[in-house]
């Protein structure tokens, strides 16, 4: 099945905006007007839906009294003339910075032109009038008129500071301006335009450099956009302003919630763009989870009720292949800056960790008791609880290691069970479960004990029974508590034994922290030498085995039969499903449209850096199959395990399985809307 609309962004409600910086000259509207003009032409073949431009861009910000000149004035309304006619050859809106007079009073303005019509004029609130800011010798803030249209051009269009424009066909991109100080102030006008329903801010501005400022625009820009959950577009003015008392960097930025979407070159001499792909429905689905959002709506329902909309139908480019251009990770839990990731893992541990030391303190035990396979979960549950224990001043003594081998345990993972509990300095043990299991086999009259090699779920699952039996009853005779091993993903995947050991514990340290993410939790405490060189060298050696859960005999000692990812998918694939299905709540075709974005091939994403890591490539009909396992899996055959699952602390924002955070579901729902929806997206 192909179907070149899956590979478009605007098909999974995406918009590709743009901001532009053009060289102006002061006081040279016709010269401005075609710079603006031609930025806007290449945004367009670039599939952008939105350009915004600079502060009093056709004109030049720093006029200074040449404001009061009527021929300056009448040449912005003839640019501005320029600009609409060319629009109407133009699938894209345009927003450009002007003074315009109305009711014998001069404005700062920004007009919003789209298709070949003004669609609105906003004017600037608040007028900067200290330091070098002089704004209200030449300029009238926007509530110092009652009027609400004005007549421009030959037709009456909307006035005012309080409009919002929205594309017909695309309503969740509802836009709303401001200029420049007015994103400065206490209480922008853009907040309560986000309340009123805008999901893309864009401020027009000029904003002359300083030492530090452009740091500042970015902190400035970032929390409005987070508050606001929204987008913001942020335009400075370049080259060809007036340098009698001032400088200009042309910094353009497009941030959304709070995160960069990308920055323009700063002190360039030409004009140029940037552009963000912007998710409108992530926008949307943040506000609709947080509910607060929706508390300041009704708290401030007479600012909401002033603004107006305003409406018109826009070409969006929705038909054939636009490939999104923003990054998107591909492992979201794992941030692939280095120093970044090393952050993220260090504060993760220390969640962990201090949840360990309260849930201890708390209960006055002072042992833990834990299974250890040799295998990555365990393995780190490990490592939090040696930390726990220096955090209370205990002797690592304190915690009972047992590793257990079953019928299928292999050489390596058993040899690096012992050399983990012997570097980390706990309580080790040995407990060979097979004459138990044998005896459980015999007493339920299983084929196994007769000969046969019967390898079914049962006997897989008497294995990881007598396992979690000899750990609770050890936590009885020692005093303590069983700490759980199994992660976020695999409850995600129901890849866990109900009951047992990766399912039910008395704490579970890990189980909302992702299996990729556990992967460099164990590299990071092995490349910091926290358990010194032989640990590191130990912790590698776990890295790199495969991840198995050893539960059925293989060819050879150190050949598992099972290999956990032939079956479930890929973690890496399958935690990116995850993350976009829990956090974001995505339809199946759009999490496939971000995996292919992703993964589709070995140059698109972020590796994390240093991260040693396989460079592998899914193609659609990869990220289709995998993504339909984890659909069944996570919504029909696996909640009820998630609805009893043991206490444990939540560590990301990437969310939790538990039934007391993130996700209440039942545990007899239906996966077939979710599997529909996946048949959206093409085989191959």
């Amino acid at each position: 099945m192909m179907n070149p609309e899956f590979f478009n962004l605007y098909s999974h409600d995406f918009a590709r905006v743009a901001v532009g910086v053009p060289v102006c000259r002061v006081a040279d509207p016709v010269f401005n007007a075609k710079e603006t003009i031609a930025l806007a032409i290449e945004a367009e073949k670039n599939g952008a839906a939105l350009i915004a431009f600079p502060e009093l861009g056709l004109s030049a910000y720093t006029c200074d009294d040449l404001f009061h000149q009527k021929a300056l004035l009448d040449a912005c309304q003839h640019a501005l003339a320029s600009i609409v006619e060319a629009s109407a050859t133009l699938d894209i809106a345009m927003i450009v910075g002007m003074p315009l007079r109305v009711e014998h009073q001069l404005f700062n303005c920004a007009v919003v032109v789209a298709a070949g019509k003004i669609r609105g004029i906003v004017p600037k609130s608040y007028l900067p009038n200290y330091g070098e800011f002089y704004e209200a010798r030449q300029f009238s803030p926007a509530d110092s008129v009652a009027v609400t249209e004005v007549t421009l051009l030959g037709g009456t269009v909307p006035f005012g500071a309080n409009l919002l424009f929205e594309l017909e066909n695309q309503p969740l991109f509802r836009f709303h301006v401001e200029i420049c100080e007015d994103v400065w102030v206490p209480i922008p006008p853009s907040t309560f335009a986000a309340l009123a329903g805008a999901t893309v801010l864009v401020n027009l501005s000029a904003s002359n450099i300083v030492v530090g400022k452009a740091r500042y625009r970015h902190q400035l820009v970032s929390q409005q956009s987070a508050r606001c959950l929204s987008a913001y577009l942020y335009s400075s003015a370049g080259k060809g302003e007036s340098s009698t008392d001032m400088a200009w960097d042309g910094q353009a930025l497009i941030y959304e919630n709070g995160e960069l979407l990308a920055e323009s070159e700063r002190f360039s001499d030409r004009s140029h763009l940037v552009y963000g792909d912007i998710d409108l429905e992530r926008l949307s689905r943040e506000r609709m989870r947080m509910s607060t959002f929706g508390d300041s709506v009704r708290r401030h329902a007479g600012e909401v009720a002033r603004f107006r909309k305003v409406a018109f139908p826009l070409n969006l480019p929705v038909t054939g292949k636009l490939a999104l251009s923003r990054n998107v990770e591909r492992f979201p839990y794992v941030p692939s800056d280095a120093s970044r990731r090393d952050e993220r893992c260090s504060e993760v541990y220390n969640i962990q960790v201090q949840a360990l030391v309260q849930r201890l303190s708390a209960s006055g035990m002072q042992k833990v008791v834990i299974g250890v396979s040799g295998g990555l979960d365990s393995t780190h549950a490990l490592l939090v609880c040696a930390k726990a224990m220096d955090r209370l001043g205990l002797p690592r003594k304190n915690i009972i290691g047992i590793t257990m081998p079953g019928f299928a345990t292999s050489e390596r993972t058993l040899l690096q069970a012992r050399k983990l509990m012997e570097v980390v300095g706990c309580s080790a043990s040995e407990i060979d479960i097979r004459p138990s299991c044998l005896q459980m086999l015999k007493d339920i009259g299983h084929s196994y004990t007769s000969g046969e090699e019967n390898y079914d779920i049962t006997f897989e699952n008497v294995q990881a029974g007598e396992r979690t039996s000899h750990l609770f009853r050890l936590a009885n005779h020692h005093q303590g508590i069983v700490i759980g091993t199994g992660d976020l993903s695999e409850l995600a995947l129901g890849w866990c034994t109900y009951g047992v050991g990766d399912h039910m514990s008395h704490y579970n340290v890990n189980a909302s922290v992702p299996k990729t993410l556990i992967v460099h939790l164990v590299r990071w405490v092995a490349e910091t030498g926290q358990i010194g060189a032989s640990g590191s060298d130990v912790l590698l050696s776990v890295l790199d085995t495969d991840i198995s859960p050893e539960l059925v005999p293989g060819k050879g000692k150190d050949a598992p039969e099972q290999k956990t990812e032939s079956v479930i998918g890929p973690y890496e694939l399958q935690d990116f499903n995850l993350y976009y299905t829990l956090r974001f709540g995505f339809s199946p075709s759009k999490v496939a449209f971000l995996a292919h974005a992703a993964w589709g091939n070995r140059d698109a994403g972020r590796w994390p850096e240093g991260a040693h890591v396989v460079r592998n490539q899914y193609g659609v009909g990869d990220i289709k199959r995998n993504l339909g396992i984890f659909l069944r899996r996570f919504f029909q055959t696996s909640q009820f395990k998630r609805t009893c699952v043991p206490n444990s602390p939540k560590v990301g924002s990437g969310g939790s399985l538990s039934p007391r955070g993130d996700w209440r579901a039942p545990s007899d729902s239906e996966s077939a809307v979710w599997m529909r929806e996946l048949d959206k997206v093409p085989d191959q």
